[in-house]
């Protein structure tokens, strides 16, 4: 029987590619839910191919304007806020994929993880900010977390190589960003679009952003550590500007395990959709007669600041990922605008870090507080 999936921000980058895996494996997968936030255009075409039984905007504007262009097509189009929960929990399915950028995408995935299903977990944010919530539910309801990111995805899959207590390190890959060799006062004056020029990747806007920050990876270090139950002082970043090796694994008798492959999202993409098995992939094929030679190189602390946050997020715990993955999505946004330095994007993240009220054991709607709080410190561009 096909693998009946609901895929959580379709229109996106990550759910279009998962849309393409599914189109290479048109027996293993019935698409029976998208969801989105308000590009209706994208989804209409989406809707016209698959046929879900509900198709979600949460913008009610965009959902009227699905609903006209898809009318009588047999799917039923859902809006508001409340309507991804209520896709999770009312359209029966085998397959999550939460691939919404931020943490609007938190409430769902964490129902997903409620009912026990699989979940293909590309909102790393669900982690970051409710890392704990998120790991005891599925120990509670027994639903299975497969990462979908390259990087965590390579983890998961070096892991099967020996057991959790022979872990000595995890290895996290990082190309660099396209700021890998500039100095501090080039990236003083970068702009948007100096920011969106990655070197191997293909990826929306926020995440490219979080990439040359970074932040991206901060962000994986705290994801790493609830995922795999490693503490964060045995996870380690290295630049490798190929992007081959995806990421590594460490164990106690000196081997180290990686997963290698182009940078294309299908792969990890798949990977998740069809595990344990693994099937014929439309993903680029690596050919070694083509790779002269791969570079590895420590990061820069000093200049990408980033990554030291995130491994104090990763220890502290409790309310600091809350409050550094909203104060990050915030400045993010204001340099967009133009309204804040490329720099000071870390800076603002830092100091309302620093300020906010932490909690040790946060519920649901202590993190909603905190993310709320932290938005509106960006928002009003406090910097140290």
């Amino acid at each position: 029987m096909p693998k009946r999936v609901i895929i959580l921000g379709s229109t996106g980058s990550i759910g279009c590619n998962a849309l393409a895996v599914a189109e290479n494996l048109p027996a293993e997968f019935e698409i029976v839910g998208l969801a989105a936030g308000s590009n209706w255009r994208r989804m209409s075409e989406q809707v016209r191919r698959w046929k879900p039984r509900v198709a979600v905007l949460t913008n009610p504007e965009s959902a009227e304007a699905l609903d006209h262009a898809v009318g009588g097509a047999g799917t039923s189009v859902w809006s508001g806020p409340d309507s991804l929960v209520r896709l999770i929990n009312e359209v029966e399915c085998d397959l999550v994929l939460s691939a919404i950028v931020g943490v609007a995408g938190l409430p769902a995935t964490l129902a997903a993880v409620q009912r026990g299903l699989t979940v293909g977990l590309a909102n790393k944010e669900s982690l970051v900010v409710a890392g704990e919530l998120m790991v005891n539910a599925a120990t509670a309801s027994g639903a299975r977390l497969i990462p979908v990111d390259s990087e965590h995805s390579a983890i998961y899959q070096s892991l099967h190589s020996g057991r959790h207590e022979e872990i000595e390190r995890i290895l996290l890959t990082a190309s660099g960003g396209p700021f890998r060799t500039w100095t501090r006062e080039q990236m003083r004056a970068a702009s948007i679009a100096d920011a969106m020029r990655h070197p191997t990747w293909s990826m929306g806007p926020k995440i490219t952003i979080d990439s040359a920050t970074m932040m991206n990876k901060a962000l994986e270090i705290i994801e790493a550590k609830w995922l795999f139950d490693v503490p964060a002082e045995r996870i380690e970043v290295v630049i490798h500007p190929e992007s081959i090796i995806h990421s590594m694994v460490a164990f106690h008798d000196g081997s180290i395990v990686a997963q290698m492959g182009q940078p294309d999202m299908r792969t990890p993409i798949q990977y998740a959709m069809t595990y344990p098995r693994r099937l014929a992939g439309a993903g680029a094929r690596l050919d070694f007669s083509k790779l002269e030679r791969m570079h590895f190189e420590p990061p820069d602390i000093e200049r990408f600041p980033a990554l030291r946050l995130g491994h104090a997020v990763a220890v502290q715990g409790g309310t600091a990922g809350v409050a550094f993955n909203a104060a990050n999505e915030a400045a993010v946004e204001r340099f967009r605008a133009g309204r804040m330095g490329f720099l000071e994007i870390a800076e603002t993240v830092e100091d309302v870090l620093r300020r906010h009220n932490f909690e040790k054991h946060p519920g649901l709607d202590t993190l909603m507080t905190v993310d709320a709080w932290a938005r509106n410190e960006v928002m009003q561009c406090v910097v140290a």
